[in-house]
């Protein structure tokens, strides 16, 4: 069996078949290949990394879906990231580079990408998704690691290597000139402290997703008012992108 089987291979007690492609879905996904700059070998690789479940949902036997290649993407993502800091920045330690990498492939990095290169608009998704869901953060950030594996799973490694590296040129570019990204919630917490009584808070929202790859949503509360909402794969990272969106509406964040 070769690896994009194993990658297909439905997980017990599921049943999954090959979605038959439109002309028109698959003249559309070619030229979205052509933004990413990717020449895929087999464009239903791509397809699948928009496929929402929703969608997949709506067919009896279901389609593939994206979370498997969500999945294999975030730890594609990581490594390619991990990668151009070990080789353009040799100054910063172990823990440094820890936090520079989540810095550059948070949640709102991931979204803003996929919104530029217009990734919203070819997703598949059914009725029983939220209408707001095309635009969701989530959603983005989960099917801009579907594509990010799909690539990998296509194309290899140094092809889906080098797209993270020009997808994500700003972000490198940008910590060398500001460093490590902040700590957002212990940027709010200064804020707060210099503006007694005020109170801040954190709430767990919500949590969906199998095991290994859930999906957590937190608020940042200031005297009991949500003042930003936030998604991550955990807890920690839901807060920190909450106090980041806190801080934005506070006017501390450009």
């Amino acid at each position: 069996m070769t690896i994009d089987e194993k990658i297909f291979e439905a997980p017990e007690g599921e049943d999954w078949v090959d979605d038959v492609i439109t002309n028109k879905r698959r003249a559309a996904l070619e030229r979205f290949a052509k933004i990413l700059g990717v020449k895929f070998n087999h464009i239903d690789t791509l397809h699948v990394a928009l496929t929402h479940k929703s969608y997949a949902n709506e067919f009896e036997p279901r389609i593939k879906y994206n979370e498997r290649l969500e999945f294999l993407g975030d730890a594609v993502l990581g490594l390619a990231a991990a990668t151009y800091l070990f080789e353009h920045f040799t100054h910063l330690k172990e823990g440094e580079l820890t936090k520079t990498r989540s810095g550059i492939v948070r949640q709102s990095t991931l979204t803003r990408i996929a919104e530029e290169i217009g990734l919203d608009k070819l997703m598949l998704f059914g009725p029983t998704e939220n209408p707001w869901g095309r635009g969701r953060d989530s959603n983005l950030e989960d099917a801009m690691e579907a594509v990010i594996g799909a690539i990998y799973l296509d194309r290899g490694w140094e092809v889906a290597r080098d797209f993270v590296f020009r997808k994500f040129k700003g972000e490198f570019e940008r910590v060398k000139v500001t460093g490590i990204p902040k700590d957002y919630k212990s940027k709010l917490q200064e804020v707060i402290q210099k503006n007694p009584p005020l109170k801040l808070t954190y709430a767990d929202l919500n949590s969906s997703g199998p095991d290994h790859m859930k999906s957590f949503e937190s608020a940042a509360l200031i005297d009991g008012k949500i003042y930003g909402r936030g998604t991550g794969r955990s807890k920690k990272a839901a807060e920190q992108e909450a106090a980041r969106r806190a801080l934005q509406k506070l006017g501390e964040l450009v």
